[in-house]
C-alpha cells in the first residue's frame, strides 16, 4: 500500500508585516486587550514551525495570541498552538 505525502505548507505570499498586522486588528475585535492584558508589541512576529506559518502576538509578559496562517492567506486564532510557537 502506498504512503501518502505530507505536504509541506507553502508561503502563502504577502508580506510578514501585513500578516502580524491583521492578526492585531482581529485580536481587537476579538475583545482585545483589557486592564489586565497590555497591548501587543512590535515585536511580534511570523514564525514557521512543521511546515505550518504562525504570527505570534507577544508583549513582555508573554505571548497574548497566535494565529496560523492558512494556505489560503486567512488567519485563524489558535486556542492551543505548537510549545515551539509562543515561547
Amino acid at each position: 500500500m502506498a504512503q501518502a505525502k505530507k505536504k509541506k505548507s507553502e508561503w502563502p505570499g504577502g508580506e510578514e508585516d501585513e500578516y502580524v498586522r491583521r492578526a492585531i486588528a482581529a485580536f481587537f475585535r476579538s475583545g482585545g486587550p483589557s486592564v489586565n492584558m497590555p497591548m501587543p508589541a512590535n515585536t511580534s512576529s511570523v514564525q514557521e514551525h512543521g511546515g505550518k506559518f504562525y504570527v505570534e502576538l507577544h508583549n513582555v509578559n508573554g505571548t497574548l495570541a497566535v494565529y496560523r496562517i492558512r494556505n489560503d492567506g486567512m488567519l485563524k486564532r489558535m486556542k492551543r498552538w505548537p510549545k515551539e510557537v509562543g515561547i
